[in-house]
């Protein structure tokens, strides 16, 4: 029995399924959208916090790392309650949207990707400090120094980040509300066709995302080499 499941589910993926590409190709493309709109926020905030120190800094810190621990239920809950229609930003209407689960995703994502950019930052700026105090460089120069230095590190902290985001089913869930051909991602769809028995699905979806896990493991191990 198990047998005749894999080899169904190869026969998706090899037959190019509609349903199934459908399914990845909205996932990829809100978990990328998420992934690219925390990075640009969260990776100079993350570099900003290593430069300027002050009590708002540290408050920062303690809260982005807090929230690297929150659990995705918990986070899709309180956007839920924030955009439904009793919501403050019910107004929006994007409950039920690929938009409100790119906002989900990307609240997710940010806090582990300030926090490892912090690090990283922190670490090449204890490094360098005492030669970029010598050429007397701008705190902005600084910064763009750093990041570039750290450039390949913080490659491996977005792959972390999406890495993160992929496999999220939570939080999705509850603010996506899983609608077929609409909001159906790889993790729901999985938990949603295992519940009602269409094993075969579940165990494509779920190849694809190991070798998505898989793509992302080697990539990062490749960068941690060059830096």
């Amino acid at each position: 029995m198990l047998i005749n499941i894999v080899e169904t589910a190869f026969n998706l993926i090899i037959s190019l399924d509609k349903d199934l590409f459908e399914i990845i190709s909205l996932s990829l493309t809100v978990t990328i959208s998420a992934l690219i709109i925390a990075v640009v926020i969260s990776i100079p905030l993350g570099a900003f916090l290593v430069l300027y120190k002050n009590r708002l800094q540290a408050f920062i810190v303690l809260i982005s790392n807090t929230l690297m621990g929150m659990p995705p239920v918990v986070l899709g809950l309180l956007i839920y309650t924030l955009v439904s229609k009793k919501g403050v930003f019910g107004f929006l209407d994007i409950l039920y949207t690929p938009s409100v689960m790119i906002l989900a995703q990307t609240l997710l994502i940010m806090p582990i990707v300030i926090s490892l950019t912090y690090e990283e930052i922190y670490k090449k700026n204890k490094e360098y400090n005492l030669l970029l105090i010598s050429l007397n460089l701008s705190n902005f120069s600084k910064l763009k120094t750093l990041i570039y230095e750290c450039r390949y590190a913080l490659l491996t902290v977005a792959l972390t980040g999406f890495g993160r985001a992929s496999a999220e089913v939570g939080a999705v869930m509850i603010v996506g509300g899983n609608i077929n051909h609409f909001t159906r991602v790889m993790t729901t769809a999985i938990a949603f066709e295992t519940s009602k028995g269409s094993i075969e699905l579940a165990v494509a979806l779920g190849l694809i995302l190991l070798l998505i896990s898989l793509i992302i493991t080697i990539i990062i191990k490749s960068l941690r080499k060059i830096s």
